[in-house]
């Protein structure tokens, strides 16, 4: 039987990140983190998921600790 895939909940997502969970909750209300790639449930409970693969080209992208993201290049 195959293993049903494993997602990285917002906790998970901020390990994997070096962040801590407030700073990723603080990103999610400013739509700063990766499009989830699953969202069980509905409404405001509703849990996101995202894959491993999606964290790590996030972070890839992501400016560096400090960068000014309100400036343009």
């Amino acid at each position: 039987m195959n293993e049903p895939p494993r997602y990285l909940g917002l906790s998970g997502l901020a390990k994997r990140a070096g962040i801590t969970t407030g700073t990723a909750r603080r990103y999610s209300t400013e739509d700063r983190l990766p499009t989830p790639d699953v969202i069980i449930g509905n409404g405001p409970r509703a849990v996101r998921g995202w894959s491993r693969r999606t964290v790590d080209d996030w972070l890839a992208r992501r400016p560096g600790r400090g960068a000014r993201t309100d400036r343009r290049a």
